[in-house]
């Protein structure tokens, strides 16, 4: 099973995480399923970009983004060459190192 890094994160995942997870599972999932509480606004639907994510290793790995991710991914705060939304993304064979981005756009965090 692939390996997946979470670096550290001041809020999120402050000392970084590292788990297991089977290919073909949803990145978003996998995270808060191992505690990081990565920010899903809309419910894994692909209508905001506040799961952003920046994958720093194994990349190539996922399958390529469809259009409607693309188009979130323009608004996602820091968006780059390599990221994705974590909701619409499916885990592939290799492992994973995974950046959360500082900010996010979600101006209404709710805390626990």
């Amino acid at each position: 099973m692939p390996q997946i890094t979470v670096l550290p994160h001041e809020t999120l995942c402050p000392e970084g995480l590292t788990f297991q997870a089977a290919p073909g599972e949803n990145l978003a999932r996998a995270l808060l399923a191992h505690g990081v509480k990565i920010e899903h606004a809309c419910e894994f639907s692909c209508a905001c970009a506040t799961c952003h994510v920046i994958i720093r290793e194994g990349f190539d790995s996922l399958e390529e983004a469809e259009d409607n991710e693309l188009d979130h991914l323009d608004t996602a705060w820091g968006a780059g060459m390599y990221s994705r939304l974590s909701c619409q993304t499916k885990i592939g064979n290799a492992d994973l190192t995974v950046e959360l981005p500082k900010y996010s756009r979600n101006y209404a965090r709710e805390e626990d």
